[in-house]
Parts: structure tokens; sequence; C-alpha cells
């Protein structure tokens, strides 16, 4: 069966990001732990809340869980908000991780023909005004 869908001679392989290179105060939307042998992972679902033009945006990430890279999980971890009791004792919850706000640092990049989103730095939600006053200035 064929089906005409106009414009698609049109469209490219590489499209802009959603959501540009950049600082974002964000919000943890859904978080699934992926406990694959080699490289497991920590998937993300964020929301921008600031700044406003990008309200609408949502972009997924992953966090890996391997040994080299948990600095970074708990960086994130803790500069979210995420419960202190549980992270003490190495625990992860997925529900518990819903709703936490943050600053994320987005950067994206290309391997191999395709394009990755890299969360580059995490800061409290409650720098976010600080953060903008000093950019602003």
């Amino acid at each position: 069966m064929r089906r005409h869908l106009p414009g698609l001679h049109e469209s490219t392989s590489s499209r802009d990001p959603e959501v540009p290179d950049g600082f974002f105060l964000a919000r943890v939307e859904r978080a699934t732990y992926r406990g694959y042998k080699d490289k497991p992972f920590l998937a993300l679902q964020l929301s921008v809340i600031e700044p406003r033009q990008f309200v609408s945006c949502r972009f997924s990430a992953r966090l890996y869980c391997t040994a080299k890279a948990l600095w970074k999980l708990n960086w994130f971890l803790r500069d979210f908000g995420y419960d202190a009791d549980l992270l003490g004792r190495d625990q992860i919850d997925d529900k518990a991780l819903m709703g936490l706000q943050g600053i994320v640092k987005v950067s994206h990049s290309n391997f191999n023909g395709r394009s990755y989103l890299n969360l580059d730095g995490f800061a409290p939600a409650t720098s976010w005004q600080d953060f903008q006053l000093e950019k602003a200035g």
C-alpha cells in the first residue's frame, strides 16, 4: 500500500534539535533504570521550566550507572534534590525522582551521523535566579 506524505521529499535526515545547547531549569517527568549488562543507565525525560521560550520542550537523556560514571549520577541526584537517605543507602527510586527540579547544561554532539544530547552539568533549582543575573551581567 502506498501513502502520500506531502513534504517528504523536502525533509532532511538531520533536523534542528528542539532544545538548543545551553542552560535550562528542568523537571524530571520520567525516570527508568535500564540494567543492561555492559552499560546500565538511568533514562530520563525532562521538561523545560525556564527560559520561557522553551517551556513546551521535553528532552530525553541518559545518565550511565557504570563505576566510572557514578560521579555524574551522584552530582545530578544531589543537585536535583534527591532524597539524601536513599542516596546514602545507594538506592535509586524511580518514583522519588519524578518532579525533582534543577538546572541542567545541555549540549549536542554528532557521532557516526547521529546526534546525541549530552548532560554536561547540574546545579540546584534555587540557583536559577542567581544564574540568570550572572548571565545578564
